[in-house]
Parts: C-alpha cells; structure tokens; sequence
C-alpha cells in the first residue's frame, strides 16, 4: 500500500486539495501498476507561523511586505 505524505503551507482552497489528493492517487497508481484503492495520500497543512524561509516564518516575511 503506497503512502504519499505531502506538506503544503495553509491557506489553498480545499478543492485544490481534493485536487491534489486525486492527482497524485492517479499518478501513484499508474506508476506503480497498483489499485488507486490501495494508495494513501495524507496532506498536512502547515501554519504559516511554523513555516519558515531564510530564517523567518511566512507570516512575519508577510507582515513586513
């Protein structure tokens, strides 16, 4: 049974997750010749105070823009 993890900063759409799930289900199944029903896809959505880029969080990078 695949198990895709996927981390993404919160914030998108949650058809654009559906989307993603669907997607990489697709890929996952297709490219390992396995059942989409076996594939598992959790997608962690991470706070933009626990994301940080060049020695900042994204929300403090954003309140500075």
């Amino acid at each position: 049974m695949p198990i895709v993890n996927v981390n993404i900063m919160e914030g998108r759409p949650k058809e654009k997750i559906e989307k993603v799930i669907s997607e990489i289900t697709a890929t996952m199944s297709n490219t390992l010749d396995v059942p989409k029903e076996t594939v598992r896809v959790i997608v962690t959505e991470i706070p933009k105070t626990h994301w940080g880029i060049a020695g900042e969080s994204v929300s403090k990078r954003n309140a500075s823009k």
